[in-house]
């Protein structure tokens, strides 16, 4: 394993109907399920929270 993406390991649970879609979707554009995830996590959009103190 590439120590460089060992920041934190992540299990998340998902039901059979989402990890037959990952898969099919794996399989079509023939990428690994971490970079596809990866990738939706970084497109997610995040509210910055202003610091009032």
């Amino acid at each position: 394993m590439n120590n460089k993406w060992a920041v934190k390991r992540l299990t998340i649970n998902l039901t059979s109907s989402e990890v037959e879609r990952l898969e099919k979707h794996c399989s079509t554009t023939g990428r690994p399920a971490t970079d596809v995830i990866r990738e939706l996590i970084r497109s997610l959009t995040v509210e910055e929270i202003s610091n009032t103190n």
